[in-house]
């Protein structure tokens, strides 16, 4: 199938799969007479596989270590297991942190809330953050 066909298939655009190609994550796509690209079912799949990864939070370099790794014979089930649980960890620090921010910005609210601006010093830009 075509280029726009494939992309439209996985749910991507047809810059995106020229763009996974060129990184090597797709293997080059077939070509017709006519210099257009013609992708199968197999490519169709590592499409697939790439957009699950990158809704896993995976990086393209991850996707691509996952990928030589399979494709030097091995299954890379404990390579993606270890992945993964880093990016559950970096997950789990960025809600952390974002749940420290939260405070933050509910305590400022707060403070400003029940501020009286005739009490605020104009020598300050605001002396309630």
């Amino acid at each position: 199938m075509r280029i726009g066909e494939a992309a439209a298939e996985a749910g991507m655009t047809a810059k995106a799969l020229r763009f996974y190609e060129e990184r090597g994550l797709l293997p080059a796509a077939r070509r017709f007479p006519n210099g257009y690209r013609d992708y199968d079912e197999e490519a169709l799949g590592r499409l697939d596989f790439i957009r699950r990864s990158r809704d896993a939070g995976l990086s393209l370099e991850q996707i691509k270590d996952i990928i030589l790794v399979s494709q030097a014979g091995t299954t890379p089930c404990r390579h993606v297991d270890h992945l993964l649980a880093e990016r559950l960890a970096e997950v789990e620090a960025q809600l952390a942190h974002l749940a420290e921010v939260r405070r933050s910005i509910l305590t400022a609210q707060e403070r400003v809330a029940g501020a009286d601006p005739e009490g605020c010093r104009s020598s300050e830009v605001c002396s309630y953050l």
